[in-house]
């Protein structure tokens, strides 16, 4: 379909992650275990968190959050992931290349944002002990996680719409796994400076200001920390903020250098490894992360 010489794209292709038989396999079956892992474990925290008395605390209803985000995000890819590693139809419509990336990048920007209302929740915990139940009512936990969610589908609105109104006649083989921003952004022949600049101003908004938020908690936090004079208490504390301080690293490690950097600057090669490590391993270690050696989980299973 031909507009202003320009060539209308119903579909696109996505390249596999290997065209040779065996390495298919192999990959099909590594990903679809971490798929049913990923799934399974972050399951188990949500039922876990729903069933048991000792864990209707706020620190496990915003990790309720985090692994319901985290089942969404390997949903969102992985089952395409998986049927074009199996089949020799690599295409995706243009309409669910839209659904995908709409999504996907509504389950970043949530994320984002609920690891620093987390570490909020850590610091009050840590800072303020004793009015610890009055600040973190329920009302209040709700709240923020709807801020999370809310802040997550406007920065997905907004650099969809822009993107989807651009057109794409380069080519309509996405070098990837799915369909994310800065590789669609690479294959259109308009002037993609707007979007650029939005994926960058917004980035900071949603990426760099929680992540400094999540920083200037923790300074608050390691100062509290020195000043818990039993040695038993400092490392209870520690142990608590040290499977949040985790999850942050791999994830604001990864997200930050695939979203919040210019276009010109991307190699998909080196991109695609980075997508993995968000999209793929971080939600399978998340369950682990948290639940490695706790006692109240232990208690809970």
């Amino acid at each position: 379909i031909m507009n202003t010489n320009q060539t209308k794209l119903k579909e696109f292709i996505i390249l596999a992650l290997s065209d040779l038989p065996i390495i298919k396999v192999f990959l099909f079956s590594i990903l679809l275990l971490i798929y049913i892992l990923t799934l399974a474990g972050n399951i188990s925290i949500i039922l876990l968190s729903k069933l048991d008395m000792n864990l209707h605390t706020p620190m496990y209803f915003f990790l309720s959050n985090l692994s319901f985000l985290d089942i969404c995000y390997t949903t969102t890819t992985m089952p395409k992931m998986l049927q074009i590693l199996l089949m020799e139809k690599k295409s995706i419509s243009f309409a669910s290349c839209i659904a995908q990336m709409y999504f996907f990048m509504t389950f970043v920007g949530t994320e984002c944002v609920l690891l620093a209302v987390m570490s909020y929740d850590r610091f009050q915990a840590v800072c303020n002990p004793l009015r610890y139940a009055v600040i973190m009512k329920q009302k209040v936990c709700i709240g923020l996680a709807i801020f999370a969610w809310f802040a997550g589908f406007l920065n997905s609105f907004v650099h969809t719409a822009f993107t989807f109104h651009l057109n794409f006649c380069h080519s309509n083989q996405i070098n990837y796994f799915y369909c994310d921003l800065p590789p669609l952004l690479s294959l259109s022949c308009d002037n993609t400076v707007i979007n650029e600049i939005l994926l960058l101003s917004i980035g900071v908004f949603i990426g760099y200001t929680p992540f400094f938020f999540i920083i200037a908690s923790y300074v608050c936090i390691i100062l509290a920390i020195i000043r818990i004079k039993s040695t038993q208490g400092r490392q209870k504390v520690c142990y608590t903020c040290a499977s949040h301080l985790t999850v942050v690293v791999l994830y604001y490690g990864s997200t930050i250098s695939s979203y919040v950097r210019p276009i010109s600057t991307y190699s998909m090669g080196k991109d695609k490894l980075i997508s993995v490590l968000y999209s793929v391993v971080t939600p399978m270690l998340n369950p682990l992360i948290y639940t490695l050696k706790n006692k109240d989980v232990s208690k809970a299973v």
